[in-house]
């Protein structure tokens, strides 16, 4: 906002106003960041500059949409199950680097032995650590030879690097903590990521179909009581199952706000630093499901789901078929003698 040529009283005037539309302002987007939290903001105040601002302005979406009868009689049913792991892995990538190949092995077994002998304590024993040798080679570098009149660049073997991944298998999740804190100690700090597994994923999907069915069977009888008889039509169906873990879920975001009014007033640029992003966990909605099992979850699960479609088309009506009317034809021949007689004789066609 540019104030050109204004009284002074009337210039302060304006200026306390607007101290208290920015105070006003401001509160209200702290209340409002209360029940909805950064991440719903969807965008940075900076982003407003850049024609982004339409995303606070998206249009709400029509809740209940528009029936659109007609003949065919579709049955689309789903069910959600949220399983809690059954086991979790943990994978952190470690490098060690030494004078030597032995001094290299030494020091890194001497790291995990540590990690080995602080997990012991919280129930991980040491079958439930693995390791994966990635890689041991040897580390370069290069020495300057100066000659009279120039200088030669050689790479000599200077030591040696070796990589391994570590696995490490825990049932619950307060062990994770212990074993971030166990790692961090022996400066391993690159957590490449966490599975998670289930074993009875069969059951799982049992159990759904099972449910599903039932949830059929409802909707059959449902659609008989409004004269629908489901006898006189077709069916076909389709059906598919799907099992989603955490690692797919997880979703960012930026929060901050950065403009330089004097940088604006100036026509200056703004030397930009690198923005914290967030990250959550962001499960499947529900709203799309009929049936949900576990429905309030905690923490991150493994989320299993089915579903069912079947489309009932009207047979097509029976037709009757005229009868076949069979036209039979008898011939004759008519004989007339020299004397004007005439003898009617029948011809026999069916030989």
């Amino acid at each position: 906002m540019l104030l050109i040529g204004l009284p002074k009283v009337k210039l302060k005037a304006i200026m306390k106003y607007s101290k208290l539309f920015a105070l006003f302002t401001l509160l209200s987007i702290n209340i409002q960041a209360q029940h909805m939290g950064n991440l719903n903001q969807g965008i940075s105040r900076q982003n407003i500059t850049s024609g982004n601002a339409i995303t606070y302005g998206n249009s709400p979406r029509q809740l209940t949409p528009n029936l659109n009868p007609n003949s065919t009689i579709i049955i689309d049913v789903r069910a959600l199950q949220n399983v809690k792991a059954t086991t979790y892995t943990a994978i952190f990538n470690v490098t060690q680097i030494g004078e030597t190949a032995e001094i290299t092995n030494t020091l890194l077994n001497d790291r995990i032995a540590n990690i080995k002998t602080e997990l012991s304590s919280i129930g991980i024993l040491e079958k439930d650590i693995a390791i994966d040798v990635i890689s041991f080679v040897p580390v370069y570098e290069v020495e300057v030879t100066k000659k009279l009149f120039s200088k030669t660049y050689t790479e000599v073997p200077k030591g040696f690097e070796l990589q391994q991944n570590i696995h490490i298998q825990f049932t619950k999740t307060q062990q994770f903590e212990k074993i971030l804190t166990a790692c961090a100690k022996n400066e391993i700090y690159n957590l490449v990521k966490v599975d998670y597994y289930i074993e009875n994923i069969a059951d799982v999907y049992k159990n759904l179909q099972t449910k599903l069915l039932n949830l059929i069977t409802e909707k059959k009888e449902y659609y008989n009581l409004l004269g629908f008889k489901l006898e006189n039509y077709n069916a076909v169906m389709a059906d598919q199952k799907y099992c989603y873990f955490p690692k797919d879920f997880y979703q960012n975001y930026q929060a901050y706000n950065s403009i330089s009014f004097q940088a604006l007033k100036q026509d200056k640029g703004v030397t930009e630093v690198k923005k914290q992003t967030s990250y959550y966990y962001q499960p499947l909605s529900y709203e799309n499901y009929d049936i949900v099992i576990n429905p309030s979850i905690l923490e991150p699960v493994v989320q299993i789901g089915m579903e069912i479609k079947l489309h009932f088309t009207p047979k097509p009506a029976e037709q009757k078929q005229d009868p076949i009317v069979k036209t039979e034809i008898k011939h004759k021949y008519f004989v007339i003698s020299p004397d004007g007689t005439i003898d009617v004789k029948e011809l026999n066609t069916n030989h």
